[in-house]
């Protein structure tokens, strides 16, 4: 009998502790919601217990949606009023499965569809498998400079067409007036003409002396109102095009910058693209990821080492800080010295010696300043480079005080030298200051080939070839300065943007040289250049180097406008007449338009514009603000929905692993004596 009864228990057991799973197949059973109201009422309960959901609580943050997945009984409502919540959440769910996935859908694929486009688009850009190439053996801070490279050449292209349709195409078509110099090479002409402008080179369409009034010759519509309307037109698509640039590249900066921060995982288990199909992009794609983290680490052991400096530290750092900046500004005084000098000189031997007689020297001579400022733009930016590494900065900011440095070197040395040649000369002012951005671009191109092909490739075939010799020591491992080179580029449109105004064709001659500059650097970099150790980010970079081109546009601006304005024209050679200017020319268009065209433009050129003007700059600042505030709180939304997101995965985990080891862990078993123990009274 005891047996009998330790059996039915074993067996009832078993029965208790075995979970069956049984597919009801009756109409009535596939239409119970029985499944689904417990299976809404388990997730209901786990929500409850989730940490977001506790913050949010505790916050008095909870959303009217996440009031609408608490459980029924916990409503206070009565039972009508629960049976109507639960019709509107079956009604929610039903709609959610029905319309959810197809927008999803629909979603996923016009997603994949841009990405395809833009994809397509990238593909077909110039020189797109070169900055590949760069991008995987020396980073994407080099690859920064090379795009940068490109987006000038682009931007020079649009004004050699803005060139061609209001300057060149109209003279070429109309003509110039009778009594212009027929354009042919000889007499006096020589080759020397092509280095220093003069001669051939000064009567041609390079320089402002060429276009003069031809036969379209209208009142708002002739050649110097064509002329000034194009370069205008330069000026303002230039500003509009660099300034969007910065401004989305700022946005990008700040959402990448000390705002975010990316966790180390996502940049190797995600970095990966795995629509590589061959080994070199496969190679290409780890030389990338491997560079992206030496960055992050050096950045992070910079943080580590900077957390721990003592106010002693601090107050070292900061004075010897400033003893350096005294001494770059000592430095920029003396590099400016030495172009007025250079200028005087140079000057002075135009105006008196014949360049026919002595042509090696006259050459030498009219390049000086050229020389002067070159000399001075490569030598004095290393100095720079060497001073920031003993102010103990971060690699970026290193890299941003260098260039900083370097482009007030830059810019206030070109600045100092229009000024002297503007302030020296008085006759054929505007074919001069053509003459002297010609040489500046020139030179400035002649150097950037010298440099490689002269200097850096001899050094690198020397290190390879006698890596013990005493030349092979001393030739030092080289690497592409970043700031450097972009500071190169910087200059040059600079140049560009100040000489288009007297030598309209610069555009042109610019764009060839950047051309042959991509290739020329891309030789540098591959064939000459290691990779830099210490890498740099591309997002502040790009930022960086479109702010100083905005920079060196203003500078060009207020050139322009300085010599319009104060500075009469010095010839009668070019679009304006004896007496004539561009205020002269844009009065008489418009008093030959009609009274109510005259009245509009001069109430919008008039002081009480200014009113309307100002109060609608406000109210667009103002919504500008406004947005940018809001944004701003989406994204701390959106970073807490992250964050508390994790915990929630976190604590889901947990509950899994804890219902899991549960399941597993077997239930004590009841052993035979227990059970006499229990039978044994039965049966007395």
């Amino acid at each position: 009998m005891q047996i009998v009864q330790r059996k039915f228990r074993e067996k009832e057991m078993e029965e208790r502790n075995t979970i069956n799973f049984m597919r009801l197949l009756s109409d009535k059973s596939t239409g119970s919601t029985l499944s689904l109201n417990s299976n809404d009422y388990y997730q209901t309960e786990i929500f409850n217990q989730l940490p977001s959901i506790h913050a949010q609580l505790s916050h008095g943050q909870l959303s009217r949606d996440r009031e609408s997945t608490v459980p029924l009984r916990n409503l206070v409502m009565c039972m009508q009023g629960k049976r109507d919540a639960r019709d509107r959440r079956m009604r929610q769910m039903s709609d959610i499965g029905f319309q959810e996935p197809r927008r999803w859908k629909q979603s996923v694929n016009r997603k994949r569809e841009g990405s395809y486009m833009r994809g397509a688009i990238a593909g077909l850009l110039p020189w797109q498998h070169i900055l590949h190439t760069i991008e995987g053996r020396f980073g994407v801070g080099v690859k920064a400079y090379f795009v940068f490279l490109r987006y000038l050449i682009f931007l020079n292209l649009l004004h050699c067409a803005l060139v061609w349709g209001f300057i060149l195409g109209p003279t070429m078509i109309y003509g110039r007036s009778n009594d212009s110099e027929p354009l042919k090479f000889g007499g006096n002409d020589s080759v020397l003409d092509f280095f220093l402008g003069t001669g051939y080179l000064d009567r041609s369409p390079v320089f402002f002396g060429y276009y003069t009034r031809g036969s379209l010759n209208f009142p708002c519509l002739n050649t110097p109102l064509l002329y000034v309307t194009g370069i205008f037109t330069i000026f303002i698509l230039s500003l509009i095009m660099v300034v969007r640039r910065t401004t989305v590249g700022y946005k990008h900066t700040w959402m990448l910058g000390k705002h975010y921060s990316t966790n180390v995982s996502n940049k190797i288990f995600y970095g990966w693209d795995f629509t590589i199909q061959y080994p070199a992009a496969a190679t290409l794609k780890h030389s990338f990821i491997r560079n992206d983290l030496k960055l992050f680490l050096y950045e992070q052991t910079f943080s580590m080492r900077k957390a721990q400096w003592t106010l002693g530290r601090h107050m070292r750092l900061y004075l010897l800080r400033f003893i350096l900046n005294l001494l770059v500004l000592s430095l920029l005084g003396g590099a400016f010295c030495l172009i007025y000098f250079a200028t005087i000189i140079s000057q002075s031997n135009g105006q008196t010696s014949d360049p026919y007689q002595f042509p090696l020297v006259s050459l030498l001579l009219q390049y000086l300043p050229p020389i002067t400022m070159t000399f001075a733009n490569l030598v004095l930016p290393l100095i720079f480079r060497k001073i920031s590494s003993f102010e103990d900065y971060s690699p970026t900011i290193q890299d941003n005080a260098t260039l900083v440095r370097s482009i007030f070197l830059k810019l206030a040395s070109l600045g100092i030298y229009l000024y002297f040649v503007i302030t020296t000369t008085s006759q054929h002012r505007e074919n001069l200051l053509g003459r002297e951005m010609y040489k500046l671009c020139i030179f400035n191109f002649l150097i950037t080939f010298s440099t490689t092909f002269l200097m850096n490739y001899p050094r690198k075939l020397v290190q390879q070839k006698y890596p013990s010799s005493l030349l092979g020591r001393l030739s030092w491992e080289q690497h592409f300065l970043v700031p450097l080179n972009v500071l190169e580029l910087v200059y040059i449109q600079t140049v560009h943007w100040v000489g288009v105004y007297y030598c309209p064709l610069l555009p042109l001659i610019g764009t060839v040289i950047l051309v042959v500059t991509i290739y020329i650097k891309k030789f540098q970099v591959l064939r000459c250049c290691a990779a830099e150790r210490r890498m740099i980010r591309a997002s502040s970079s790009s930022v960086l180097f479109h702010c100083m081109l905005l920079l060196g546009l203003l500078m060009a601006a207020a050139t322009l406008v300085f010599n319009l304005y104060q500075l009469p024209l010095s010839s009668a050679r070019g679009p304006f007449g004896k007496g004539e200017n561009v205020f002269n020319v844009t009065g008489m268009c418009v008093d030959s338009l009609p009274s109510l065209a005259q009245s509009t433009l001069r109430y919008l050129a008039s002081e009480a514009f200014a009113i309307p003007l100002i109060l609608a700059e406000i109210i667009i600042l103002t919504s500008y603000v406004s947005r940018g505030r809001a944004n701003q709180k989406a994204i701390e939304r959106l970073k807490n929905m992250l964050v508390m997101s994790s915990s929630d995965k976190r604590f889901l985990v947990k509950q899994h692993a804890t219902l899991f080891r549960h399941q597993k862990t077997p239930r004590p078993r009841v052993h035979t004596a227990d059970i006499k123990e229990d039978v044994s009274p039965q049966s007395q």
